[in-house]
């Protein structure tokens, strides 16, 4: 039986589609110097590009 990991699962979600969407990076801390724009772009979640989706699924086999 294969387990889950539990870090991964944390941060991925499944979209109607079956891809997988992430938060993105760069929102934590030092935000004062990132522009408006900038900060509003990393607001919204994006999708994980097919190589990285790969390596994601074996980390969590019963999405």
């Amino acid at each position: 039986m294969l387990k889950t990991n539990k870090a991964a699962a944390k941060r991925f979600k499944l979209t109607g589609k079956g891809k997988l969407k992430k938060k993105n990076a760069f929102t934590r801390h030092l935000l004062t110097r990132k522009s408006q724009g900038r900060k509003r772009k990393l607001r919204k979640s994006g999708v994980l590009n097919k190589t990285d989706t790969k390596r994601v699924r074996k980390l969590i086999p019963y999405i």
